[in-house]
């Protein structure tokens, strides 16, 4: 059976090493003005009613004096106007900004404020996430934060260049998704014949979910031509595959689910195995299969509801225009999450059986304790 698993592994791996040095992106995309914006970070020390124009009368915008702590001229002040909305405006005396440098930095009328700091807060929460990973998981929680970092390696330094020098959103997925998948689990989990079932369960389902992705998304004339699409193939000055992006994405949010309930499942076949070493594989198969159907059920669900949240402004900005459930439903921005959701979820449903027939195959024949 071990031979059995390399012949499967072995070749998936190195399809995986030679798919990354084909489509790594050796030039990386600019934007097609090849100015990268230059962002200061500061902190606003006054505030006061402003017309947007001068001497207009409208009195519909703030000016604001930042005080900058970063870039040239750190350590002085410049005014900006920030527009109020209903009322409200969005910074106000205390707050730490983000601006954007727009020309000559030595031109106060130059900077424009882009967003807020949230270096400090974010970096605070990722360590106190961290905490609760080691605390509980201990060595083994050091494991996962390590996967965690390794799949933000492959996402930022080789998925989305690589998708932004024109390289096939899918096949890039297909490869991210694949280097993730392996370095991932063998880094949690170890060296081990369970963890390569988990592994074969994940890649069996990833391919199934391209499948169905590519073959619904086409029936479904999901473009991808969002806004966001278009502005992004606006500032690199050329075309993106909008439905190869919709792909990408679907392939990415579900590994992780993928890998969670295949884990799982061939866990739980070394465990009742050990249990009782008398099990025939029929029982094996169907005790492990309940603890499935429980697992997949949640797994859906919390799928569904990602996928949901992710999609919430849409869906109230349709609940406000009283669209109906169907023309709701079936609209382009919509239609995505709705494939997304459902594609991921036959993946994870095929993933129980799936693992759980390859567990049973290596751990009746492999003996238990050995993986």
């Amino acid at each position: 059976m071990r031979i059995a698993i390399a012949a499967l592994l072995v070749p998936a791996a190195i399809a995986t090493l030679v798919g990354l040095v084909l489509l790594f992106p050796y030039e990386r995309a600019q934007p097609a003005d090849e100015v990268a914006a230059v962002r200061v970070p500061g902190t606003v020390t006054a505030t006061a009613v402003s017309d947007c124009a001068p001497g207009e009368g409208d009195r519909g915008c703030v000016a604001l004096t930042v005080l900058l702590t970063g870039g040239e001229r750190a350590g002085t002040s410049i005014v900006t106007l920030v527009s109020v909305v209903r009322g409200v405006a969005p910074f106000t005396t205390g707050d730490d900004v983000r601006l954007v440098v727009t020309g000559d930095p030595a031109d106060p009328e130059s900077y424009q404020i882009d967003d807020f700091q949230r270096d400090v807060p974010l970096g605070l929460l990722a360590l106190l996430f961290a905490a609760a990973v080691v605390a509980l998981g201990r060595w083994r929680g050091v494991a996962s934060l390590g996967a965690l970092v390794l799949s933000g390696i492959v996402l930022v330094g080789f998925v989305l260049p690589a998708i932004l020098a024109g390289k096939d959103p899918l096949a890039v997925a297909v490869v991210g998704c694949s280097v993730i998948m392996f370095g991932a689990l063998y880094l949690t989990h170890g060296p081990s014949a369970r963890t390569s079932v988990a592994v074969l369960g994940t890649l069996g389902s990833l391919v199934l979910i391209g499948l169905l992705g590519a073959g619904f998304a086409a029936a479904s004339a999901l473009t991808g031509a969002d806004e966001d699409t278009a502005a992004l193939a606006n500032v690199l000055g050329s075309g993106l595959d909008g439905r190869g992006i919709v792909l990408a994405g679907l392939m990415i949010g579900a590994l992780g689910a993928l890998d969670d309930v295949t884990v799982t499942q061939a866990s739980a076949v070394w465990e009742l195995r050990r249990a009782d070493p008398g099990l025939r594989p029929t029982a094996l198969f169907t005790s492990a299969m309940r603890i499935g159907r429980d697992h997949v059920g949640a797994a859906v669900n919390t799928l569904v509801l990602a996928y949901a949240g992710a999609a919430l402004p849409l869906l109230l900005l349709f609940s406000v225009a009283e669209r109906g459930l169907v023309d709701t439903l079936t609209s382009q921005v919509i239609a995505t999450e709705v494939v997304r959701t459902l594609v991921g979820s036959i993946g994870l449903v095929a993933a129980v059986p799936l693992t759980t027939l390859l567990a049973v195959a290596v751990v009746t024949r492999g003996g238990v304790g050995r993986g």
